[in-house]
């Protein structure tokens, strides 16, 4: 009879036997990233119910020397939340934790358990007559947690920043287990290094996030929501610099799409087919929300755009005349990371530049693409307000689809070359995982690299938090 694990007999004593998952059909969801691109194996996953019990789980492991991936919803894109195949390791799934702990409407905060999905967090303000704004596609699955792990940002970045910006405190288990509650829910607290922001978008590898206090805001009164066709990413910006300068209402998004992007959703979507009937390179779906009554910014959204018409900088608009309406246009937007799959293999690039850079980046990046690899294609769509590109690249036909996968390093090194060549960042919003960790190490400096390092090494001295995820793993000291 075989002799039952220690270590996991350790785990059902500190959160129950049904929560510690080691079968392999058990396994294999947490086992396997979001792309399908990265698969590991874990000695089991765990799914503690509060922070205490992740603490426990945290201590049995640094007793071991067990490494743990924490995982969320399992929504990355960059491998972050997946294990290596060494067997020599934990997911910590938090799921468990997703109580909504507090909603303080007069200081306008919320604190929420990491497993929240996003979705609940601003269903719970909604109700609470508060807006939590962070959105992006994968809300309705996402947790606050992997929120705050790669620090999301979303549509709405343009207006209320991302989760580094919306967040007040954190607590969070540390690598040895102990408990650090730091949820303060103070917009002023200059008392000595803000141990939060080391931990927001560190990826799991300083500790683990169990819960946040986060800002909440006022429910604007009006939205209005456009669909715009232009010729050039260049009008794009000056559109974007009309608006802000103009307006009086907050510019919530804008978001730059080309017209291959929305070519590959025109199927379903009849207002997509009614742009495209413009022949314009490029479009760009903005957002306004304001205080003020609708018919106001209606009338002032209308005038500046007649404006743009008559300065040749749009082509043609529409903006939305119903909430439906509204929802279709930001539709759109959001089905075109899943419609690009119909192309095959996608080599994605989750880029940001300086806004003034993004027209010169884009015509320089096609061009040399097209003269490098003629077989394929550019689809790009983001965050241009806050200079946020997904730069993305497909094959023409099955052939050269099966090829990207072996072309993935010359072309990143390409287009990423063009980004930094530009001052931007090859990492925006997607976090660097294991997919970017070897080129976070040759596009930092020394410097740079060298202080990370020795947070990590600090913070987590036995090198069990999330090991080889944005830095190499090292040879802990006995």
């Amino acid at each position: 009879m075989m002799t039952p694990n220690p270590v996991l007999l350790e785990f059902h004593n500190a959160i129950g036997e049904q929560y510690v998952l080691q079968g392999d059909d058990e396994k294999s969801p947490y086992l396997r990233d979001w792309g399908k691109r990265y698969q590991g194996s874990a000695l089991a996953v765990l799914k503690p119910k509060n922070t205490e019990e992740v603490a426990k789980l945290v201590k049995i492991c640094m007793a071991n020397r067990i490494s743990i991936v924490p995982q969320g919803g399992n929504t990355g894109l960059c491998g972050g939340a997946t294990p290596d195949n060494s067997g020599n390791s934990v997911v910590i799934c938090l799921s468990r934790l997703n109580q909504i702990r507090e909603v303080d409407t007069q200081n306008a905060t919320m604190t929420v358990d990491a497993g929240v999905i996003l979705q609940q967090a601003q269903h719970a303000a909604l109700e609470e007559g508060k807006l939590f704004p962070l959105s992006l596609a994968a809300e309705g699955s996402c947790t606050i947690g992997g929120n705050l792990a790669t620090n999301a940002g979303g549509v709405q970045v343009l207006r209320y920043g991302n989760m580094r910006d919306l967040t007040l405190g954190l607590e969070v288990v540390t690598a040895n287990g102990d408990i650090w509650n730091g949820l303060r829910g103070l917009r002023k607290d200059n008392t000595g290094y803000s141990l939060k922001d080391l931990f927001i978008g560190s990826e799991g590898t300083l500790g683990i996030i169990t819960a946040a206090t986060l800002k909440l805001y006022p429910i604007p009164k009006s939205k209005i929501t456009a669909l715009i066709s232009l010729t050039t990413v260049a009008n794009g910006i000056r559109l974007l610099q009309y608006i802000q300068k103009n307006c009086s209402a907050d510019l919530t998004a804008f978001e730059l799409i080309s017209r291959r992007a929305i070519e590959l959703v025109c199927d379903k979507f009849v207002l997509a087919k009614q742009v495209l009937e413009s022949e314009s390179a490029w479009m760009v779906l903005f957002e306004l929300s304001s205080m003020d009554s609708e018919e106001k910014i209606r009338l002032e959204i209308q005038d500046i755009l007649a404006q743009a018409i008559e300065d040749d900088l749009i082509e043609d608009a529409i903006v939305a005349e119903s909430i439906q309406q509204s929802k279709t246009i930001w539709e759109i937007r959001e089905t075109i990371p899943e419609a690009q799959l119909q192309l095959g293999n996608i080599i994605k690039h989750d880029i940001s530049l300086p806004i003034s850079e993004l027209s010169e980046f884009i015509e320089n990046t096609n061009a040399q693409l097209r003269k490098t690899w003629p077989d394929s294609e550019v689809i790009v769509f983001g965050h241009v307000g806050d200079g946020n590109l997904h730069y993305n690249l497909a094959g023409l036909n099955n052939g050269t689809s099966d090829q990207l996968p072996s072309r993935r390093h010359d072309i990143n090194q390409l287009v990423h070359d063009q980004v930094y060549l530009h001052q931007g960042s090859f990492s925006a919003e997607h976090g660097i995982g294991q997919a970017k960790m070897n080129e976070l190490a040759e596009r930092k400096s020394d410097v740079e690299m060298n202080l990370m390092r020795a947070i990590k090494e600090s913070l987590d001295p036995l090198c069990i938090m999330n090991p080889n995820k944005v830095i190499k793993a090292f040879n802990p000291k006995p």
